[in-house]
């Protein structure tokens, strides 16, 4: 008796013929569960936030960007890439974040703005789509710099949804929104949106060093633990403090991206044409 529902291929080829299906490596899989894991918190997101639990609507989205970020390495750790763990992975973004942390803004406040802080959360929305739409084509790009894999092309999703969260961080703080706070978390959440769409260099770490001193290990651990003690006692202080840094180093980052590339130009000139082309 074959088997009602469609083989998973993870390179996106054809189906086996016969009705002969392979065993697809655990390892393949995890990766995939960890993104549907974050997906699951996401959409959960948008429950709470339509319950008013703002603080649990955050704490979903915050741990969605936590497992976002673990994927992608689990899946190179396991050695388990695939062509649908890809496709997944940009599909939960632009739920996790592009669709809910508008909607959380909505449901926060934005909605006390009539039909313009509709059209703000769309914008943010739309925004996020053809960031990572334009993130997936730039992938196939052969003559990119190296240099340029330590930046991303505007702040990423992730970032940009934590960021975008910020007026709801500083409400929970203890400022109160309405009136002229709600023009300018409006106003804030199309910012972001443009960020995420814009060429800003936004500096991604992916190439640090991926190994760590000896010396260094103990106090990483403790660096690592205090973060996340903070995190858990303090949130929205380190939510909001995490959001500024991160916006005002752009700057940082778009100057550290022209002194690259400058030095790239400079090894690698681009060949003279000639004289009547």
């Amino acid at each position: 008796m074959t088997s009602p529902f469609p083989p998973y291929d993870q390179e996106g080829g054809q189906r086996p013929r016969f009705g002969k299906f392979g065993k697809v490596p655990i390892r393949v899989l995890l990766p995939n569960l960890v993104t549907l894991l974050a997906l699951c918190s996401g959409l959960t997101a948008v429950r709470l936030a339509i319950e008013d639990r703002i603080e649990l609507a955050l704490a979903a989205i915050v741990f969605a960007a936590f497992l976002d970020g673990v994927d992608g390495r689990l899946a190179r750790a396991l050695k388990g890439t695939s062509r649908f763990g890809a496709e997944l992975d940009s599909l939960a973004d632009f739920v996790n974040f592009g669709c809910v942390p508008a909607l959380i803004l909505y449901f926060w406040g934005l909605n006390e703005a009539g039909s313009f802080g509709w059209i703000a959360a769309l914008v943010y929305a739309i925004c996020a789509a053809l960031r990572l739409a334009r993130f997936n084509v730039m992938l196939d790009d052969p003559n990119k710099p190296p240099f340029t894999a330590d930046f991303f092309t505007g702040i990423p999703a992730p970032a940009g949804a934590i960021t975008v969260l910020l007026p709801v961080y500083i409400e929970l703080l203890g400022v109160p929104h309405g009136g002229i706070g709600t023009i300018l978390a409006l106003i804030y959440c199309v910012i972001i949106g443009v960020l995420m769409i814009s060429t800003v260099p936004a500096w991604s770490g992916k190439t640090m060093g991926r190994r760590v001193r000896r010396d260094m290990v103990l106090p990483l651990f403790v660096m690592v633990a205090l973060f996340f003690a903070l995190l858990a006692s303090y949130p929205w202080a380190v939510l909001s403090l995490c959001s500024v840094l991160y916006l005002a180093l752009l700057p940082v980052s778009i100057l550290r991206y022209r002194k690259q590339m400058a030095a790239w130009r400079a090894q690698n000139p681009l060949p003279v044409e000639a004289e009547g082309k």
